[in-house]
């Protein structure tokens, strides 16, 4: 057994920190530069609809994992064990639906922007709707997972060298923003490839050092995965089953952002094989962030690390008690993880912005790539601007927040697209942007008052579920029959 350690701190020198971040941005510059030769607006929207299914999905591993993943799946042990798993098994089935349900209509209909969509199918209204939605959902929670490796770095380097925190966001949305600025969804596959290898990497060799120490093995048999017993737990497994089918068919179905990846593919058959493979895959990734976080918790028992939750594997990976290789690796996988989710999303704001809220049509090639530059570098600054908010306002763990989050903006979403795909009915337009409203304040006030008014219960991420339902409902209301 190894000593107790009495007092934390972050051993990892700023230096090796700064050397780390930029060895890897040379390699995910030069990564970006190839994989953009000869880009227009096509190529920055969606590939050229050019690219290898299996390309995409080893990249889609990576895209649906960020420094969230990263950092607070192991993190999430010490209060729920594995039971993360139950909402992976729904993660499967809800990329089932998106292959063999909307992938199909989204080629079919030849959209560059899922959301046109809503405009062929239900109207202009609906369809800024949902543009608008999508962009308030995906600056947030983009903005929640780059907030993560803005903390880490923080306390690793700008909190050291007597830096502020604006700055620690300025700079990490400028490498964000300098990465994607010619190649768009070209680039960010490419990169995300990289991401995953760096990624699977990480969590591997973090694993087989901890091992080596003699700690940790042990920990990863016994850990519960099921949860029968008790409905109005928030792990009970219906509700995390049902939770994560529906959080993938909206956040990854209805999201701009990890459907411009699918939609790189040259056809759908090929999209297809690429979401069933890429699930499959993630599943197995998860699993391994879930084994580390185990093995993290029982060495930090063992050597006397305090920290739990999101700060449980910076501490582990920097405090110095382990090999300065894995302090390495844990930053390398970080920003990795960080600047492939922030680069994703700053790509899909660009383009979901551009197309669906001041449109393209009528005008020039060289007049949208000027709007699209201008564009670019206003979400690159609000994406800054929502960060530091953050981290005034920040209370919870992150992973978490990132859920609940999706569970109040892509609700009406969700709702929109299963009314326009499940009821051949035509609605009034004007009514929609209050229903797409009023539907997560009811689910806000049901959440807030659920333990007393319900009998204890707890909403988890079923409340995606409820809030596409009143949508759903609400779009009915002030439907009339298609003529």
């Amino acid at each position: 057994m190894r000593p107790k350690m009495t007092n934390f701190v972050f051993c990892m020198s700023a230096f090796s920190v700064i050397l780390t971040i930029a060895a890897y941005f040379v390699l995910m510059f030069t990564v970006s530069r190839i994989s953009s030769r000869g880009a227009g607006n096509m190529t920055f929207f969606r590939g050229d609809r050019s690219e290898k299914w299996w390309v995409v999905a080893i990249a889609m591993i990576g895209s649906c994992m960020s420094g969230v993943t990263f950092v607070s799946v192991p993190g999430m042990v010490g209060s729920s064990g594995f039971g993360y798993l139950q909402m992976c098994l729904g993660f499967i089935a809800g990329y089932l639906v998106i292959a063999f349900v909307l992938t199909p209509l989204y080629y079919r209909l030849q959209v560059v922007s899922i959301y046109q969509y809503l405009e062929q199918r239900l109207g202009m209204t609906p369809y800024r709707t949902g543009a608008w939605f999508f962009f308030i959902s995906k600056l947030l929670g983009s903005s929640v997972r780059l907030y993560l490796v803005c903390l880490v770095l923080q306390m690793l380097v700008f909190g050291p060298l007597g830096l502020p925190f604006w700055l620690n966001a300025l700079i990490n949305v400028a490498i964000v923003l300098a990465y994607t600025w010619r190649g768009g969804v070209k680039s960010i596959i490419w990169t995300d490839v990289l991401k995953t290898a760096v990624m699977v990497l990480t969590v591997v060799l973090t694993m087989v050092f901890i091992a080596s120490s003699g700690e940790g093995l042990s920990a990863i048999e016994g850990q519960r995965v099921f949860y029968f017993d008790d409905i109005a737990h928030p792990q009970y497994f219906w509700k995390q089953f049902l939770g994560g089918l529906f959080v993938v068919v909206a956040t990854t179905g209805m999201d701009q952002d990890l459907m411009q990846r699918t939609l790189s593919c040259r056809d759908h058959r090929d999209s297809q094989k690429n979401l069933i493979v890429s699930s499959l895959l993630q599943v197995v990734v998860i699993f391994l962030f879930l084994c580390l976080g185990a093995m993290l918790y029982a060495y930090a028992d063992a050597v006397g690390i305090p920290q739990s939750g999101d700060k449980l594997f910076p501490a582990v990976a920097t405090g110095g008690s382990l090999p300065s290789v894995v302090g390495i690796l844990f930053v390398l996988g970080l920003v990795s993880c960080a600047y492939g989710a922030g680069g994703s999303a700053l790509t899909a704001l660009t383009t979901s912005f551009t197309v669906d809220i001041l449109s393209v049509k009528g005008r020039s090639e060289a007049s949208v790539t000027t709007m699209r530059k201008r564009v670019h570098l206003a979400m690159a600054a609000l994406m800054a601007v929502t960060i530091v908010v953050f981290n005034a306002l920040n209370n919870t763990s992150a992973i978490d927040a990132v859920y609940r989050l999706a569970s109040y903006t892509y609700g009406p979403i969700l709702g929109m697209f299963a009314f326009g795909i499940l009821t051949r009915r035509a609605v009034r337009g004007r009514a929609v942007p209050f229903i797409a409203i009023a539907a997560p304040l009811v689910c806000l006030v049901l959440d807030l008052n659920s333990a007393a008014w319900f009998g204890g219960y707890h909403f988890s991420y079923e409340l995606l579920l409820l809030n596409a339902a009143l949508t759903f409902a609400g779009l009915m209301l002030v439907s009339k029959s298609a003529k």
